[in-house]
């Protein structure tokens, strides 16, 4: 009998205790759901952290995508890591994280969690324009990526020192910061650096390095810009000869070309036919087969140096005989 009623103490000490437990497991608090980062790369390895505040109690959590069961855990009050893999549009969420005590109906929810995708930027272009100002130098740096999810913030340096705060863009357009300093007389060299919402995937740009200054002109492009405009110059004037000045000159020339009147003799430079009128020698032809014959006429012209507009009429003529063949 005495068994019996020990047994009875014992059962109704259990139902009180879980009666407590239960009643003081009301008081469960709803469990918090974060990760490193929130943007991510497709194909990015995430890890998602479901933590309740409530070290003593055994818990089980449950992750969900949407409404979709992906995960269950349990622990008692430390934080719960659920790993996956964000790859495609339906990967970024929204999760939820569930908790629930053993032997006790409280459930509690977390809030929704999302990812975001974001393309890296790539290494930044860093353009730099110095204006010399009397012993001072005006410094100019532009710095831009040209991929990379908005907004992309750019900070300048000098060697390994910021100087400047980080100037965020949200337009794709180049970050601006002017400096004025006094010349050093040394090398100096910038970069910038250009960073989203990705923390492990900031870019830095190439150096660009300042000669001392040694004076003359305060454009490092002018010499380039110079030579082009000369050569477009040039390809503009060589036409222009071709097409107009050329055909003019040789018009004024056709017109101061001496004229022949029939009568004066031709003459081009020193030179010229002393005798217009040349001795012409004819020779009969037989031409075997048709009975007849032809004759041939040959003329020989006689060429002599002589000054300009001097007349010489000694003709003398020449006669050339050919070797008749008969076949």
């Amino acid at each position: 009998m005495w068994k019996k009623s020990f047994l009875m103490f014992l059962f109704s000490l259990s139902v009180q205790r879980a009666a407590l437990d239960c009643e003081w497991r009301n008081k469960l608090l709803s469990p918090s759901l974060n990760s490193k980062t929130n943007a991510v790369t497709r194909g990015q390895n995430v890890s998602l952290i479901c933590s309740s505040r409530n070290p003593s109690l055994q818990i089980t959590y449950l992750l969900f995508r949407h409404e979709k069961h992906l995960r269950t855990q349990e622990g008692k009050g430390e934080p719960m890591i659920f790993n996956l893999s964000v790859s495609e549009a339906h990967d970024l969420g929204p999760y939820k994280c569930k908790v629930q005590v053993s032997n006790c109906s409280v459930i509690k929810y977390s809030h929704e969690f999302n990812f975001t995708f974001v393309d890296p930027v790539i290494t930044p272009v860093l353009n730099v324009n110095v204006v010399k100002i009397e012993t001072d130098q005006h410094i100019i740096l532009h710095c831009i990526s040209f991929n990379g999810s908005l907004p992309i913030n750019y900070t300048f340096f000098e060697k390994d020192t910021a100087i400047s705060p980080a100037i965020s863009k949200y337009v794709r357009e180049p970050a601006e910061f002017n400096l004025t300093k006094k010349s050093t007389g040394g090398r100096e060299e910038y970069r910038c650096k250009a960073e989203n919402k990705l923390p492990d995937h900031t870019k830095y740009s190439q150096p660009v390095f300042i000669n001392p200054w040694t004076g003359g002109g305060s454009c490092p492009f002018c010499l380039q810009l110079l030579l082009l405009g000369l050569l477009l110059v040039l390809m503009v004037i060589i036409p222009i000869l071709t097409f107009w000045i050329l055909p003019k000159y040789r018009a004024a020339m056709r017109d101061q070309a001496p004229r022949d009147n029939g009568n004066t003799p031709m003459e081009i430079g020193i030179y010229a036919n002393v005798c217009e009128t040349q001795a012409v020698t004819l020779f009969p032809v037989f031409c075997p087969g048709t009975g007849h014959s032809q004759e041939i006429h040959y003329a020989t012209p006689m060429f002599q140096e002589v000054a300009p507009g001097e007349a010489y009429n000694d003709c003398k003529t020449g006669s050339i005989y050919s070797e008749l063949i008969r076949r």
